[in-house]
């Protein structure tokens, strides 16, 4: 008869064969408990028991880490539930973090161990048997940079506004909690646009945005060699620091000047606004269009060519490994380098100094067509569904599966095939490519012939 350390041993195993799984019934488990949690009649403000279909929504939403609701979270929603759902928020969060970076551990070993390969593209920063360091320091980074961020906010809150004690605690630990997990909830019907112009509420939330989601192995490895420099003055980045860095300044500067040309006289956005404001509110919108989900800007009254580069930006994403959704920046970044390299002529894919794996290449744009389909296929049916028009409905679909929570006003609107649909989004958007890739890295493996080269007629 097995013992309890045999049974263990073998959940261990079927965890190495299968992480993707494990990583799929958790949140799934996590989302159940939220749902019953917030069916409740304590949950709501009035009493009243939440619908089914409302609990889901919001569950999902909060575990995901996306932001788009149903019902406003701060009046719908009693006390109680705005603490089950932060507190979805920050399982969530923290979940998403810490089972992606140790999903590139194992990764990582397991291509070592097989292959001689390594990932170190994608996890260099991360060595075998962190899983104690790893734990503590998505715990770590996650306590500091929302205790900083809050207390900025708090006070704020209390010295700008004049609101309470107890309130401007609330209110600011709460939104920085929900910005660095790139949740997108907020507690006022309007979300920040009663704080449009306010630099000291924007640009704490949207530096909690940018540390949340530019992903933990980055952050991880931003502090090593900081203290490294300090020591011999030199600066070691791995090839995937580098890209996650560059690529995240470069769509955050592009997104903050489109912002800006796009919306400049619109009387809706950004047309009153004094010259710094615009700028501010332009930059906050790109930060927030990388998967965070809060809004300076009514959302619904931009032009359609902002929608459009709005969705460019939610579909790409965040830092892998992070609190951001999307295909993420570095698949982005590889797909532009072979896109480069074949207007170019050469032979392979060349980034930084560094030749690109053909496997990492088929990875990227598998993430990458997985996801237009998704999209495409969900924006179909979501019309055939509504009469909204479609650059409302592309939008809020593509908010869902970037686990945004920016939207044009139509969620609540929709029908309950409508909200499931952006349920299953939401879950496929947050888990999808990381259960993607896992599969892929670790279903890697050598072909012992070749089979003759034909090449058919492309274009």
């Amino acid at each position: 008869m097995a013992g309890p350390a045999s049974k263990a041993r073998a959940r261990l195993s079927l965890l190495a064969v299968h992480p993707a799984r494990a990583v799929v019934v958790a949140f799934a488990g996590v989302i159940v408990v939220g749902t019953v949690l917030l069916s409740l009649p304590i949950a709501s403000a009035d009493g009243t028991e939440p619908g089914f279909v409302t609990a889901l929504f919001t569950s999902t939403s909060a575990v995901c880490v996306t932001g788009l609701a149903v019902v406003d979270t701060g009046t719908y929603w009693s006390g109680f539930g705005q603490g089950v759902i932060l507190a979805l928020i920050q399982v969530g969060g923290f979940g998403i973090m810490t089972m992606a970076s140790l999903l590139a551990l194992l990764i990582s070993g397991r291509l070592r161990l097989r292959l001689q390969l390594t990932a170190q593209a994608e996890t260099r920063s991360l060595a075998i048997g962190d899983v104690r360091r790893v734990l503590l320091g998505v715990a770590g980074t996650t306590l500091a940079v929302e205790l900083a961020v809050g207390a900025v906010l708090a006070v704020r809150l209390r010295e700008g506004y004049g609101e309470s004690i107890g309130d401007s605690v609330y209110l600011g630990y709460f939104h920085a909690v929900s910005a660095f997990n790139n949740a997108g909830f907020g507690l006022h019907a309007d979300s920040l646009t009663g704080y449009a112009q306010d630099a000291w509420i924007l640009l704490p939330i949207a530096a909690a945005v940018i540390l949340g989601g530019i992903g933990f192995p980055v952050l991880l490895e931003l502090l090593r060699h900081r203290r490294r420099r300090r020591t011999t003055g030199r600066r070691n980045w791995t090839l995937h620091t580098k890209l996650t860095v560059i690529t995240t300044v470069v769509l955050l500067a592009a997104g903050t000047v489109l912002t800006c040309l796009l919306e400049w006289t619109n009387a809706g956005t950004l047309g009153p606004h004094t010259v710094a404001g615009k700028i501010l509110d332009g930059f906050f919108h790109s930060v927030m269009s990388r998967t965070a989900g809060f809004n300076s800007l009514d959302i619904g009254a931009m032009r359609a060519s902002t929608l459009l580069m709005t969705c460019v930006l939610m579909f790409i994403g965040g830092g892998s490994a992070g609190t951001a959704g999307g295909i993420k920046v570095t698949t982005f970044a590889v797909l532009a380098a072979a896109m480069l390299a074949e207007m170019r002529g050469e032979p392979a894919s060349v980034m930084l100094g560094r030749r690109l794996a053909p496997h990492t290449l088929r990875q990227a744009l598998t993430v990458a067509l997985a996801g237009i389909g998704v999209v495409i296929a969900s924006t179909l049916t979501l019309l055939a569904m509504t009469g909204y028009p479609m650059e409302s409905v592309l939008f809020e679909v593509v908010s869902a599966f970037g686990t945004v929570g920016m939207s044009t006003g139509i969620t609540a609107g929709l029908p309950t095939g409508g909200h499931l649909l952006l349920v299953g989004l939401m879950f496929i958007g947050r888990l999808g490519p990381i259960t993607l890739v896992s599969a892929l890295a670790l279903r890697e493996r050598t072909r012992r012939y070749e089979l003759p080269e034909e090449r058919p007629v492309i274009g």
